[in-house]
């Protein structure tokens, strides 16, 4: 394999879409971190959003499909360090969400040391994806995933997601 192929198999990797928003690809997302020639086969390296994340399996499972439909021989590995952080998804990304109806994430915050836990609601600045209005109220600190929070504008009325900062 040379270069060529490499960069053939990341753009492959690079179109799979995340399975929790598929509005979203990996490179999009900012899960997918590198693909490399390992012998016959390319080895794709992807780090998880969260630990435990559900959609890991089937994000794994769609890029070994994708890449073996592309005539790749492929394997996947995780990679936990340095953590994900929602500062790495993409500006087409965050367009992406806000289109389809999803507030993005802010800056994520800032930690050395030991974090503090809170049993208070996170205090967010957010605009609903829908008026823009920054006059929202949080619903649910918990959506229909983990990385998300239910939020309800108080100008248009309409319910929204919210992706979470980490």
């Amino acid at each position: 394999m040379n270069g060529t192929v490499v960069s053939t198999a990341y753009a492959v990797a690079a179109s799979v879409t995340d399975p929790e928003m598929p509005m979203l690809t990996l490179e999009d997302l900012g899960v997918l971190r590198e693909v490399q020639q390992d012998g016959e086969q390319v080895t794709v390296t992807i780090t998880p959003t969260y630990s435990g994340c559900p959609a890991m399996a089937t994000m794994r499972d769609d890029l070994v499909r994708r890449l073996t439909e592309a005539g790749f021989a492929a394997e996947v590995k995780v990679c936990l360090t340095p953590a994900w952080s929602s500062d790495w998804i993409t500006d087409r990304g965050r367009q992406a969400l806000r289109e389809a109806g999803l507030s993005p994430p802010g800056p994520a915050p800032q930690r050395d040391g030991p974090v503090t836990l809170s049993l208070a609601p996170t205090r967010r600045e957010i605009a609903c994806p829908r008026c823009h209005s920054t006059s929202v109220e949080l619903t649910s600190e918990f959506g229909a995933t983990a990385c998300k929070a239910l939020y309800r504008c108080a100008t248009c009325l309409e319910p929204f997601e919210h992706v979470k900062e980490i």
